[in-house]
């Protein structure tokens, strides 16, 4: 993959460049470190021909995350059409307080909540663009701008998509209980968290919506890798509606759709599983 071009990105961030060293990336974009000529570092994402907005939707997301001041998110530095500049974050070793620090501050940037079910940038999980247009209740965006559309594209057989219409006609039991939007990352699973140089979680690769608080909590289980004392110290600090562990696979269907369309195998027969018990 060609990377853009250092120099403007660093002219983008107002300096010139010192030195560039590949990095990791992700599952979906190369990545680039540029040493900058005034002592600062930048971590920046990239790929070639994204979907129109993707980079601005991420750094939108992430720059409204960071304004709760709950969360501790990469600044934004800089947007192109196919590439994000973010400061760059020394990784560190987690410590005793970690986990209690992130679900505290899962709890807060939650509670700090959205103006509506929705988002006034662009919706994108990963490359794939969904709608972020506001609607007045969760069932309703759930359904209209989440399930119906991430189904479109994740390769559901007819079945499934009978077994879905079925589901999406008892949203509004299965998404009780009704609670106003919270600020929502929108793609928190452990990948998407790190650890700085001074012990401190930060959040990344956002996806971030006004939506169901349930929905973050319920992704970080999916896959794993958050301890109890993150959900215990975030239970502590804003306490879950009671039902909600009824709730949690009804909350995974995002993401394991998004799964099914990127990767498909597995994730669609989870998906099947998942609308199966639901219906």
């Amino acid at each position: 993959m060609t990377p853009p071009d250092p120099h403007a990105i660093a002219r983008a961030a107002g300096s010139s460049v010192a030195a560039t060293h590949p990095v990791r990336g992700g599952d979906v974009c190369e990545a680039l470190r540029i040493d900058l000529s005034d002592g600062r570092s930048l971590f920046v994402k990239h790929l070639p021909g994204p979907p129109a907005g993707m980079f601005a939707a991420e750094a939108a997301g992430l720059s409204w995350l960071a304004a709760t001041g709950a969360v501790h998110t990469p600044p934004v530095v800089a947007v192109g059409d196919d590439w994000l500049a973010l400061g760059w974050v020394e990784p560190g070793t987690p410590e005793a307080r970690t986990d209690e620090v992130l679900g505290r501050g899962l709890a807060r940037m939650h509670r700090a909540g959205a103006a509506a079910f929705g988002a006034d940038h662009p919706g994108f999980i990963g490359p794939l663009a969904v709608p972020n247009d506001s609607r007045d209740t969760w069932p309703a965006f759930l359904a209209e701008c989440r399930l119906i559309p991430l189904a479109r594209v994740a390769g559901l057989d007819p079945g499934d998509g009978a077994l879905l219409e079925r589901v999406m006609a008892r949203l509004g039991d299965l998404a009780d209980p009704a609670e106003p939007p919270a600020r929502l990352h929108g793609d928190l699973w452990a990948g998407n968290r790190m650890t700085d140089s001074t012990g401190c979680p930060v959040l990344v690769d956002a996806a971030a919506y006004g939506g169901h608080r349930e929905v973050d909590l319920a992704m970080m289980r999916l896959f794993g890798g958050f301890s109890d004392r993150v959900f215990a110290a975030y239970a502590e600090e804003y306490p879950l509606a009671p039902g909600w562990e009824e709730r949690v696979e009804m909350n995974q269907l995002i993401p394991l759709l998004v799964h099914a369309a990127l990767f498909g195998g597995a994730y669609r027969a989870s998906v099947h599983r998942v609308l199966s018990v639901l219906a």
